[in-house]
């Protein structure tokens, strides 16, 4: 199976055709035009409106057996004329059944009726007045399970029913109508329940202001709350206007997120790839996400629906982010941004009160970790009402200091209101060498270790000293990768950056500087500006004609590669084969397939292998979706294989 299905992705659609109201042969012809065209699109499912053979606006006319008897004829057309397209969609039309109307919607695949699901909360009030019409479809009814319709026998009908397919367990869809997402207890409550991950609203919602945004916020809340993908087709232009406005406002959301929505008062179709393995493993995650009594009882049809498609030459469509961890929307930017910086201080405001320290220290290399932890720490200390100028920021000039990192470091303290103290690692370090027999022109693990653990000894001993906490700096990044030497700036009192992955870092520090220029504060601005441009470095190599030798990302990788891995691999579980299908999405033009397989084996390998340092964390609140504390997210043996993991990757 090509990869586009094999890592659970599955092309939706949702249309608002044109129409004419009660003129069910030209709506017919609209319905048929456009399940061709969603198959000439690859879609593999597709959601029409509420009423779309009839029109929603009929009133009257639904009691009038000529176009119920229209729209039976128009039904078998339109499954006639479709039984060439592996396009699974549902329509919808009134149905009479007995005694009674119902508001329906009929799936189909391949000019055949699946099953019929009738609409169960029917709107009667404001201008809605459907109860006129239709009846609410309920078991107390003692209406058949099945029904003999367009020369089928025994069409499963009820709301109990579920859509598979036979080649994949993970997809299963079902069917509400309109008003049954507004009500308290909507149908798709138990359909998801019951397993179904794709969920139709088949849909004819007029329009008023302020309806567009809160109809939006709905179905986002819906396909949040039900771990599923939400397919929302709204009526469109062609309704009746004699009282009402219809906009065709058509929505795809997943996981509470609009993967695409039409424009105002457009007719025609929004496209979509919802990933249902995401779905899937969101809900294994959660584990208050059970079935019920009920779900032994739902009917299961099944169809060759993937099976089907796999022919088909498939790529990704979907808006795949190289940067997951950073806020995308310029909206939200601002408030994101700020959002996390105070829950990094809140956090460290609360270990400040309850250990009653009357200081805090921490090692300030005139990189972007140990900047933001000042960042942090500085409001902290605005937080608890305590003097900025308690802050010890510790500068420790070693082998491969620089000028331009130690001049950063100088002005920042300076900008910030910290105490800044120098202390020179190098005769410590030399002495050290020498008690341990170490030549200190072999650049080894050990010359650059010893280093590290010296300065954290330093930060220890003054935090003894000033009654205080040191303030761990290293980020998520870092830990995920082991980057940090242990009992070296492994270790602290308190990690304000455990859960801040470093292209997060980077923005937050960016949003920083542009914050300090809208209030005038040019030196500091310049400063976080010019640590953003420094290559991220331990410094723990002498320079080379002044400048830095040792660049992290040129030795483990670019962070933004790593991020990306480590965020699709802790946030929804995926195999590393579809993490580098995703990457190859996201870093189009920017990386090629060999040099993203690199650096996907690097992580894996790294991963796996530093989890002993993972395992004996100091404290730090999580404040986004993924943390590696031993104590929160993630509990992993140290001595795990990576073997099943790296074997899945391709070798070229």
């Amino acid at each position: 199976m090509q990869d586009f299905f094999r890592f659970g992705f599955l092309r939706t659609a949702c249309a608002s055709p044109e129409l004419v109201v009660a003129d069910c042969r030209f709506n017919a012809e609209e319905i048929i035009r456009n399940v061709r065209e969603a198959s000439a699109k690859n879609v593999q499912i597709l959601c029409f409106p509420e009423l779309c053979v009839t029109g929603y606006t009929c009133s009257d006319l639904f009691l009038q057996k000529n176009l119920q008897n229209s729209a039976i004829s128009a039904l078998e057309h339109i499954l006639f004329e479709t039984k060439d397209c592996n396009v699974l969609f549902a329509v919808g039309l009134p149905l009479a059944i007995r005694q009674f109307l119902f508001n329906t919607a009929c799936f189909a695949y391949k000019g055949k009726l699946l099953a019929i699901v009738p609409k169960v909360n029917i709107p009667n009030y404001q201008e809605f007045y459907e109860a006129r019409h239709f009846t609410p479809f309920s078991k107390k009814l003692g209406m058949p399970e099945t029904v003999d319709l367009v020369f089928q026998k025994d069409v499963p009908f009820g709301t109990d029913i579920l859509i598979e397919d036979n080649f994949s367990a993970d997809l299963c869809i079902a069917a509400e109508i309109c008003e049954d997402l507004w009500v308290p207890e909507p149908p798709s409550v138990s359909h998801a329940l019951a397993g179904a991950n794709v969920i139709f609203n088949l849909s004819c919602s007029n329009q008023v202001v302020g309806k567009k945004a809160y109809r939006e916020m709905l179905v986002k809340s819906q396909s949040g709350r039900l771990c599923a993908a939400y397919l929302y087709a709204n009526g469109g232009t062609g309704e009746s206007s004699t009282d009402l406005i219809f906009d065709g406002d058509s929505l795809i959301s997943e996981n509470g997120s609009i993967l695409a929505k039409s424009e105002p008062y457009s007719n025609g179709m929004i496209v979509a790839d919802i990933d249902i393995e995401r779905l899937c493993q969101e809900r294994r995650k959660i584990t208050t996400f059970t079935g019920d009594e009920s779900a032994a009882s739902y009917r299961r049809v099944r169809i060759p629906l993937l099976e089907d498609n796999d022919s088909l030459a498939m790529n990704l469509e979907r808006r795949i982010e190289s940067s997951p961890f950073v806020p995308q929307s310029a909206g939200e930017q601002e408030s994101r941004c700020k959002e996390i910086i105070e829950m990094q201080a809140r956090g460290l405001a609360k270990r400040l009160r309850h250990t009653h320290a009357k200081s805090a220290v921490l090692g300030l290399s005139g990189g972007l970790d140990s900047t933001l932890a000042l960042l942090v720490v500085a409001e902290a200390f605005d937080i608890c009402g305590i003097s900025r100028s308690q802050i010890t920021a510790v500068t420790m000039p070693g082998f491969g200091t620089t000028d331009r990192t130690y001049t950063n470091a100088l002005c920042l303290a300076k900008e910030i209101g910290a105490s800044l103290q120098e202390i020179s690692i190098v005769k410590a370090v030399e002495q050290h060498f020498a008690d341990i027999g170490h030549d200190k022109a072999v650049h080894d693990v050990t010359y650059e270790n010893c280093q590290a653990r010296e300065r954290t000894q330093i930060l220890m001993d003054l935090a003894n000293k000033t009654g205080g906490l040191v303030i761990g700096t290293g980020d998520l990044s870092e830990l995920a990768l082991g980057w940090a030497t242990y009992n070296g700036d492994h270790m602290s009192m308190y990690g304000v950056n455990a859960s801040i992955p470093k292209t997060l870092v980077r923005y937050l520090v960016f949003w920083y500087a542009k914050n300090a220029e809208k209030k005038s504060r040019q030196k500091l601005a310049e400063v976080l500006y010019d640590i953003l441009e420094t290559p991220v470095s331990p410094e723990l190599l002498p320079p080379v004609d002044g400048k830095i030798a040792q660049k992290t990302e040129e030795l483990v990788g670019p962070y933004e590669l790593h991020d990306f891995f480590l965020y699709y691999m802790m946030r929804f579980g995926f195999s590393p084969d579809k993490i580098l299908y995703l990457a190859e999405t996201a870093f189009a033009g920017i990386y090629d397939r060999a040099f993203i397989l690199k650096w996907l084996n690097n992580f894996f390998r790294r991963f796996f292998a530093q989890q002993f340092k993972r395992s004996c964390l100091p404290d730090g609140a999580k404040v986004g979706t993924v943390c590696l504390s031993p104590r929160g997210d993630w509990r992993m043996p140290s001595d795990a294989s990576s073997s099943d993991w790296l074997a899945v990757l391709p070798k070229d």
